[in-house]
């Protein structure tokens, strides 16, 4: 029993408004017990089979991830959450690969649309983050990994939780498409040009040493060991574990 993670008070606090309301059917399993046997899988990276039988039946375990991932509960629960307690005063975004173990191809329509794709590491599913003054993710979102940064930073700040003033990103999202589109909106772009520019362009050198906070709350994301790999077939259920594992380690 002690080597089982089990939800805080203090975290269920936090999870337990957002549990569904007067459903239809049979009454539902414990949802503090399932929701502990969800994360402690997530963390320990076991199959699901294997999920202790402190938590209850292992399919129910599952199940609950599965069905509720087709509702997007569990993303929802985070934009909620990031909505909420979003503090947007300067924002970082960025990504980062994950490797697609053999069990995560098979999925329905390929590996694209499982945001599985090659890269120089191989198989991998990117997750491209933004996250809040804080180092919070607001924003967490998946494609293959050969998906190019500065052309999926559109869709990522299309879903902020908040005003942004500032973004701060590397070199990736130096495009003049893209600084021009975030100066329209009102955003002051703290991204270094690359080395190909023939013209140095000036950037806030001091506020861009807080772009640590995104590749911490990344390295925090991939303490989850089925965080760090990719063993789902299907994309909604790794984003789903991805938003759970956010709730957990940075809104709770």
């Amino acid at each position: 029993m002690a080597d089982l993670f089990w939800l805080s008070d203090e975290q269920w606090a936090v999870i337990e408004p957002f549990m569904p309301r007067n459903q239809p059917g049979p009454e539902r399993e414990d949802d503090r017990r399932i929701i502990s046997g969800i994360l402690h899988v997530l963390t320990c990276g076991c199959r699901w089979r294997d999920c202790p039988a402190e938590y209850g039946p292992r399919t129910t375990v599952y199940n609950r991830v599965n069905r509720w991932s087709r509702r997007g509960f569990w993303r929802n629960m985070l934009a909620a959450l990031a909505k909420a307690g979003w503090s947007g005063e300067a924002a970082a975004i960025d990504s980062t690969y994950v490797r697609a173990h053999r069990s995560a191809h098979g999925g329905k329509g390929g590996r694209q649309p499982q945001a599985i794709g090659p890269s120089r590491g191989g198989q991998t599913t990117k997750i491209h983050a933004l996250v809040d003054v804080l180092g919070r993710p607001g924003v967490l979102l998946l494609t293959p990994g050969n998906a190019s940064d500065v052309r999926t930073a559109p869709a990522v700040l299309a879903e902020a939780p908040g005003r942004l003033r500032r973004l701060i990103a590397d070199k990736g999202y130096d495009a003049d498409w893209l600084r021009a589109d975030l100066r329209e909106k009102g955003i002051t772009p703290v991204i270094p040009g690359t080395r190909a520019r023939k013209r140095t362009l000036r950037h806030d050198k001091r506020r861009y040493q807080e772009r640590w906070r995104i590749e911490a709350a990344f390295c925090r994301l991939k303490d989850f060991r089925r965080i760090a790999t990719c063993y789902d077939k299907l994309a909604r259920n790794y984003a789903s574990a991805l938003a759970l594992a956010a709730v957990i380690a940075f809104w709770c």
